[in-house]
């Protein structure tokens, strides 16, 4: 029986699952919107908002359990100052996962995880270049 063994295992070795989930953490953190299929955005997004709440709690422990997880130095300073602030006033519900469809090859359905602020970010670029 599975009973409460939350996760999922995405046909990976348990290294192996690890090591993508945290290179996905990085790379949503660093570029703040990425393109994966549906089962791994839904399991890279648990991690993503653990790293965003420990963001906003701001303290040396919570930069230490970040750096154990993201191991980029310039990710974890992005996460403490920029992307904390961002979402200070918000209560968790920091990503989002919108489906794109299917991929051609194998029919996979696939999404892109974002963070909550990306669309404000790009429209405000976008504005200015007109």
């Amino acid at each position: 029986m599975r009973h409460r063994k939350a996760g999922r295992k995405l046909g990976r070795t348990a290294a192996h699952r690890k090591a993508m989930l945290r290179n996905m953490v990085t790379s949503l953190l660093e570029h703040e919107r990425i393109v994966t299929t549906v089962p791994k955005a839904k399991e890279a997004r648990r991690m993503a908002e653990k790293m965003i709440t420990l963001g906003k709690r701001g303290d040396l422990h919570a930069r230490r359990q970040a750096m154990a997880y993201i191991r980029s130095k310039d990710i974890v300073a992005k996460l403490f100052d920029e992307i904390s602030d961002q979402y200070a006033d918000r209560q968790g519900g920091y990503t989002r996962i919108i489906r794109t469809g299917t991929r051609t090859g194998d029919a996979a359905p696939m999404a892109i995880l974002e963070l909550v602020g990306y669309e404000e970010a790009y429209e405000e670029e976008a504005g200015t270049e007109e």
